[in-house]
């Protein structure tokens, strides 16, 4: 009775750690120091896992450990190449309503990101990196446009997407390509040149968090090996 009383306070620690963020995909879960945190034994913190991971929420590989699972690949890709097409054309119908001081903000908005680098936190990252983009897209007079750009980012929060976690140095790329967005908006280019370069932009990081999960996918004779590994006692 004990011991489900701390593994399901285990469980509630991690979950919720999950579901804010602070653990994103891909952050590694070291029971030893979970336990220590929640002062209990490793057994409840195992117990918890198991329970995570069946909820498919956490993946446990041996030799190598727990983390929080990475994102459904096909469901990120369609919501990002979706995105990636909507809300590319809503910042170029956005374009020509955006004033010198939107341009400031979203500059501005750029700068705190780049501040963020130094002592990056993916989840912060994520939350700027969408202030950013509103600014840019807000503007689009097409409201039904709008609302599906809305809905891409809505299912991106839903898939629990901190894309920079997986690969920090897209961070910094992506924070480049959002200045030479800014100077095309400033310079009055074509809204085709606009649209293209968003569309890129968001693909991009799509490349990169696809690359890496491809380079870090459990292999099937891994993954059926899991429960007797995430099953034992300590």
């Amino acid at each position: 009775m004990t011991t489900q009383s701390k593994s399901q306070l285990a469980y509630r620690w991690i979950r919720e750690r999950i579901d804010d963020g602070r653990f994103v995909p891909g952050y590694r879960l070291v029971l030893g120091a979970i336990a220590k945190e929640l002062d209990v034994s490793v057994v409840p913190v195992r117990e918890a896992i198991r329970l995570l991971e069946a909820e498919g929420l956490v993946n446990f590989e041996r030799n190598v450990g727990a983390q929080v699972a990475l994102l459904e690949e096909t469901e990120y890709q369609n919501t990002m190449q979706t995105l990636a097409l909507v809300e590319g054309y809503a910042t170029a119908l956005s374009g020509t309503a955006l004033t010198t001081a939107h341009i400031a903000r979203a500059r501005s908005i750029n700068a705190r990101m780049i501040e963020c680098l130094d002592h990056f936190e993916p989840h912060r990252f994520t939350e700027l990196n969408l202030e950013f983009h509103s600014v840019l897209f807000e503007r689009c007079p097409n409201d039904h446009l709008l609302d599906l750009v809305h809905r891409g980012w809505n299912r991106l929060r839903v898939l629990r997407d901190s894309s920079f976690s997986f690969v920090p140095g897209r961070a910094r790329e992506s924070v480049e390509e959002h200045e030479a967005l800014l100077r095309l908006i400033e310079s009055n280019a074509d809204p085709v040149e606009i649209e293209l370069a968003a569309r890129g932009h968001r693909l991009a990081t799509l490349d990169a968090v696809l690359a890496y999960q491809a380079e870090h996918k459990p292999s099937t004779r891994t993954a059926s090996a899991l429960a007797p590994v995430i099953g034992g006692r300590a």
